[in-house]
């Protein structure tokens, strides 16, 4: 039977009358056979399997086997033995052909459960190691692959088990595509993703084979002996742990046996995989090996490996399979390679076709690709300016495209830069410290100096007197305003991560400070600001003496003296009325302000507190004499005034009149015009002698009469005016609610989350201390005023009031008091809500809306201890707002926290809340940025531009030597201090805790510790 169906099948008979017989032989093996005749089926079916040219002999073998085994096991299971298995595998030259290994898995599914079974299991675990070392082609690979998934009882166990997965990695190195093609390299994909999937299945087995596996995949991408490995390596990627990906780029861009040449092979070979289009997280690992690298400052191999790829990587953004990968790599090579315009200049002429093929396809990828695309293009122009006619076409082809603001083109350019990247090399020799990934530079804590750093960067973050110090001349006549505009414009341009502020600190010292000692930084910025103050006075008078002077003639009336810079950002005036209680005269005075110290208010008065402004006392109303409140403490540079004394209780200010007890007719109503007609007719009847007397007394009643109704109509006035104050308030406070909402369901915990801060019932907030400030006080006993009219001390009433709001109003809270008890210092611990928008009440019932940009908090319970650190934003010049939305918050910019030379990202949730989560830290100093549109200079200042003003040569020559000097000064430090690492005591390379970068900072973001900003040893920039 046999001989004739393998005549039958090898003949040159029609397809039709070949199936025929081929049937009528099946339908004969189904029914009993003796023993040699089945054997005998069995091997021509093995022989046609295996050996068939055509498809019709490989088909027939296949159903001789399947009916054989099926219907006569026993006689299958002596045929299929170890002896059949190994003269199939090891019948030709080199490793196995793919139809022999599908001959076993078929046998395998047929073979029944026995000995035999277990021998051929065992004998097939030495043979597929021994096949996958000879290196298959894909197609025999993959049918390994295939037959173990199938099979598992296959895969060599013990220690021939990870030589296995080792050996897989090695076989994809050599996979070459056999076709050309579409279908050619369609099934050439998936052979490579059988193998890399029967390697994920291994390793979901063992975990620990994955990372031998990953150093054979690195040593075999890494060899620059050989030709270059297969692509098909980007299918192993897809199937590595992510969590890995941290722990394995540290150790290995950590591993002084890995030369620059290997790096620099194995990272192209990477960026090769990109085409790679089933590869899943390939760009991930590829952009965490480029951080890697930056970490530890080898900015040659980036620099090398960036300017060969990039042009590669482009290009494949043509194909929308592998896009997503590639435009991820792209971006972050461009947004990484900011010190030279070259990597982006290689790509100019390729960007006008890439986006005309883009606009043709028409796809929401397309689309995606392409806002991208420009997006990178404008940051970009904005990096490397001054190129015009390269940028023309590029900028015509993007022209109809999204154009980016510019603070996120700013935040693109800061948040990759290689000298942003973090270090893992910290933790060894603190001196390789990398740049924030803010893109903010820290202060050096040069030894209890974080009450300077937190100031500092404050004034750095009011971007107003940011730029105002930045446009300083040069030949200036203002030494320390100079040392400030150096500090600032490196603080801005360095690409240092923290710099030194010694030498302006030496320039601005305080005298009475002790050196090394914690000082108070409110103190220390009144200082500063008046030293400025002074000496911008002194050298403008002494510029105009010297021009006056080289005049022929002097001019005829000498020029007003114009504001200081401190003046134009920090200076407001406030008038002081005080009214002699006797003869009821008043004096007034003003004074000018560069910040307001708000007291805090005693617990009974926390109770009572108001919402709104507070006015003045109208002048000569008959109002209820009101008790005794506290006088008002305002620091200037006049000189300290008297300390706020508490007030008595249970009063509330003469400017919110109390007429809840007085009917709609006051004290004369309809009751005393009845009892002035009865009088009237009884005089009447008296006589006429005394009716001119009664005229006289009812002319005079009207007159009362008419004063009450006036006095009651200003008292009603005054109650409308209070309750329109407290409804706007009450509605700041349900936006800035519904605001938080808002962005609570967008991201509860995002760096942008806008949350008014709550107030709590009995709790303080910014505006009660205000109202505080400016709530009158009666002057008795021993602070009796002197009258001039009286000549004598008098009993007087004090009332404060802003008549001009400065562009920056700073904020004191006096939170530091002697305690009469302990004759110590002691700090005042409450939490105060802190307003986004504050609403600052001014003369004549008018108000100026101020939006919060950077808060000063001290961490600790005393001033002469403790630490400060402090939250900001940008606090520039927003446009004037529209009609409506002047009670609305300011949409938020990016918070940031600055902590000496740490510099992280926050959120205002975290300034609300500080004192919450740290009872310790609280707030102390408050800018506020005026909002423009209300203030009355608004109207005649100019829109003001954003943009950084431009430096002198000589600053700007300065930065970029520095910057210059700064890379090469981290890269041999990088170099010759990697012999360090590898001489520590360290478990393997390759086996190290992969979490071991983990942020470990559980304590008050002010703590004085490593992570809190003292500091450390960093190779520093002195200014």
């Amino acid at each position: 039977m046999d001989k004739i169906l393998e005549a039958v099948v090898t003949s040159s008979y029609p397809a039709s009358v070949k199936q025929g017989l081929v049937r009528r032989v099946l339908e004969a093996a189904r029914q009993p056979l003796e023993r040699e005749q089945c054997l005998a089926l069995l091997a021509l079916g093995a022989r046609l399997y295996v050996g068939g040219a055509e498809e019709l002999p490989r088909r027939v073998g296949c159903q001789l086997l399947h009916v054989a085994g099926r219907h006569h096991p026993e006689v299958f299971a002596e045929f299929f033995s170890a002896r059949r298995v190994l003269r199939l595998l090891q019948g030709g030259a080199g490793p196995p052909g793919p139809r022999a290994l599908a001959c076993v898995q078929l046998g395998l599914q047929l073979l029944p459960d026995g000995p035999e079974a277990e021998e051929v299991f065992a004998l097939l675990r030495r043979e597929v190691l021994r096949t996958v070392c000879e290196r298959p082609g894909p197609a025999a690979c993959a049918q390994v692959a295939r037959l173990l998934v199938r099979h598992p009882r296959c895969v060599p166990d013990g220690p021939h088990r990870l030589l296995f997965c080792q050996q897989l990695v090695r076989c994809l190195g050599r996979f070459r595509c056999p076709a050309e093609g579409d279908e050619g390299a369609v099934e050439f994909l998936e052979q490579a993703q059988q193998v890399s999937g029967l390697l994920a299945q291994l390793w979901r087995a063992q975990p620990a084979a994955i990372l031998p596996c990953l150093k054979e995949l690195f040593a075999v991408i890494s060899c620059t002996d050989e030709e270059p490995p297969s692509s098909a390596l980007a299918s192993v990627v897809q199937h590595l742990p992510l969590e890995l990906m941290d722990g394995v780029v540290r150790n290995l861009s950590n591993d002084d046996s890995v030369t620059d040449s290997q790096m620099l092979t194995a990272i192209s070979r990477m960026i090769d995989w990109v085409s790679w289009p089933l590869g899943k997280n390939i760009d991930k690992w590829i952009i965490a090996l480029l951080k890697g690298l930056a970490a530890v400052k080898k900015f040659s191999i980036l620099i090398e490996v960036s300017l060969a790829k990039i042009e590669k990587v482009f290009s494949k953004l043509l194909y929308p399979i592998v896009r997503g990968a590639a435009l991820s790599v792209l971006k972050y090579m461009l947004l990484t390679f900011q010190h030279s315009h070259e990597a982006f200049h290689l790509l100019l002429p390729h960007i006008p076709p890439m986006v005309a093929s883009l606009l043709k396809e028409d796809s929401n990828s397309g689309s995606s690709c392409l806002e991208q695309l420009a997006e990178l293009v404008h940051c970009m122009v904005f990096r490397f300016p001054g190129f015009p006619d390269l940028y023309e076409p590029v900028m015509e082809a993007v022209k109809d495209l999204h154009v980016p603001n510019e603070d996120r083109i700013k935040q693109l350019l800061g948040q990759d830069a290689w000298t942003s990247q973090k270090s893992e090399l910290a933790g060894f020799f603190p001196r390789l410290v990398a740049k924030s990934d803010t893109g903010k530079i820290g202060l050096i804590n040069l030894g209890n100096t974080c009450y300077v750093n937190s100031i500092l960067q404050a004034l750095f973050m009011a971007s107003d007197f940011r730029h105002c110090v930045l446009r300083l001349t040069e030949n200036n006549s203002q030494p320390l305003m100079t040392k400030l505009q150096w500090l600032f414009a490196f603080l801005e341009h360095s690409q240092r991560p923290a710099i030194s502020p010694e030498n302006f600190l030496s320039a601005s010292w305080t005298p009475w400070f002790s050196p090394g000692t914690q000082q108070d930084c409110s103190e220390y910025l009144k200082y500063l600001l008046d030293r400025l103050h002074e000496e911008e006075k002194t050298g403008t008078r002494i510029c105009r003496k010297l021009k006056q002077s080289s005049l022929p003639s002097p001019p005829e009336a000498p020029p007003g003296p114009s504001p200081t810079s401190v003046e134009k950002m920090f200076g407001g005036k406030i008038v002081t009325r005080i009214r002699c209680l006797r003869c009821l005269h008043v004096s007034c005075r003003e004074e000018a302000f560069t910040d307001l110290s708000l007291a805090f208010p005693p617990p009974e008065r926390c109770r009572r507190r108001r919402l709104g402004s507070v006015m003045l006392p109208a002048e000569g109303v008959g109002a209820p004499e009101p008790p005794p409140p506290s006088p008002a403490h305002v620091q200037s540079r006049a000189g300290p005034q008297r300390q706020r004394k508490q007030c008595i209780t249970g009063g509330v200010p003469p400017a919110v009149l109390d007429i809840g007890g007085l009917g709609p007719w006051g004290t004369g109503g309809p009751g005393g015009q009845e009892e002035g007609v009865e009088k009237e007719e009884e005089e009447e009847e008296r006589g006429k002698e005394e009716e001119d007397r009664t005229r006289e007394k009812e002319e005079e009643r009207t007159r009362e009469k008419e004063e009450e109704r006036t006095r009651e109509e200003e008292e009603e006035r005054t109650k409308e005016k209070e309750e329109e104050e407290k409804e706007k308030e009450v509605e700041e406070e349900m936006k800035v609610k519904e605001e938080e909402d808002k962005e609570k369901n967008k991201d509860s915990l995002g760096p942008g989350t806008l949350r008014a801060a709550p107030s709590v019932e009995g709790s303080l907030s910014v505006l009660d201390l205000v109202n505080y400030f400016l709530s009158p006080e009666r002057l008795t006993a021993e602070n009796r005023y002197y009258c001039e009219s009286c000549a004598s001390l008098q009993e007087a009433e004090k009332a404060v009031e802003l008549s001009q709001g400065p562009r920056y109003l700073i904020l004191t809270l006096l939170r530091f008091s002697f305690d009469l008890r302990t004759m110590r210092r002691r700090k005042i611990l409450d939490d105060v809500a802190i307003p986004l928008l504050l609403r600052l009440p001014l003369a004549g019932g008018q108000t100026q809306a101020y939006d919060l940009c950077s808060v000063v908090v001290h961490s600790g319970v005393s001033s002469e201890s403790g630490h400060y650190y402090c939250y900001a934003r940008e606090g520039a010049a927003r446009p004037a707002p529209s009609l409506g939305a002047a009670d609305r918050p300011e949409p938020e910019h990016q918070w940031y926290l600055f902590n000496d030379t740490r510099v992280s990202f926050s959120s205002f949730e975290s300034v609300s809340n500080v004192t919450s989560f740290f009872p310790k830290d609280t707030a102390y100093v408050l800018f506020y940025r005026q909002r423009p549109g209300e203030g009355p200079e608004a109207e005649l200042a100019s829109p003001r531009v954003r943009t950084e003003p431009a430096l002198h040569k000589d600053l700007m020559e300065a930065i970029s030597k520095d910057n210059i000097l700064f890379l090469q000064e981290q890269e041999k430090e990088a170099r010759s201090r990697a012999a360090y690492i590898s001489a520590l005591p360290a478990s393997p390379h390759w086996g190290r805790g992969f979490d071991e970068d983990k942020d470990e900072d559980e304590g008050s973001p002010g703590g004085c510790n490593a992570a809190g900003g003292n500091g450390g040893d960093f190779h520093r920039l002195v200014f």
